[in-house]
């Protein structure tokens, strides 16, 4: 496989990229020269150097110093007693822009589709669970996922793993309300389209 087809087949696994669109991005390339493909080879590299997971809600965040907690986990004034419950950074980014929620986040790391027989590979099971584990002070989750089958699927597995232990703790567990579109993901939602659908969640 020559460096042309092997670079369309790297870029056909990205999220919503087919191999025809795969092809033209490995074209633009070729046209934009050596600077800018060396810019980009930097940038790829400065993935591993610099970026890291949170030990805390396992998002990804820029390296600072020996922190292991990204900024808003390590932030005293978020509020404890709040945890959304995310399907991917770019999601928890989306609510951080509306400005709507002062709680803290888990990133699933996936969704769980309809016909999944082994649900916990999709997603980080374990690592939540410890999480919720972790914070004494909880009162509320908010299953904050996309309203598409997989995201509902994703619900109701969720609230089968996290029903006894929020009864014993008197946590309550919540959804987004429906100011968000059936089938539309919480990424390409807009502030006020967020914003509603927390104001409106549903327990």
């Amino acid at each position: 496989m020559n460096p042309i087809d092997k670079l369309t087949e790297i870029f056909s696994r990205f999220p919503g990229i087919g191999p025809r669109q795969a092809r033209r991005f490995v074209f633009f390339l070729l046209r934009e020269g050596a600077d800018s493909r060396a810019a980009i080879i930097r940038s790829i590299g400065e993935l591993s150097s610099e970026i890291i997971q949170c030990e805390e809600c396992m998002r990804f965040f820029s390296r600072q110093g020996t922190l292991i907690a990204c900024s808003i986990c390590s932030n005293i004034e978020r509020d404890r007693t709040k945890l959304m419950i995310v399907s991917r950074d770019s999601d928890l980014d989306a609510v951080e822009k509306s400005g709507a929620f002062p709680g803290l986040y888990f990133v699933l790391g996936g969704s769980i589709p309809i016909l999944e027989k082994k649900p916990e590979r999709r997603i980080r099971k374990d690592a939540l669970l410890s999480r919720i584990e972790k914070l004494a002070e909880l009162r509320e989750i908010i299953l904050a996922l996309n309203a598409t089958a997989d995201g509902e699927n994703t619900e109701v597995y969720l609230r089968s793993l996290l029903d006894s232990n929020a009864t014993e703790r008197k946590i309550e567990i919540s959804v987004l309300g429906r100011g968000l579109s059936s089938g539309l993901e919480i990424e390409y939602s807009d502030p006020d389209t967020l914003k509603n659908a927390l104001k409106n969640r549903s327990h």
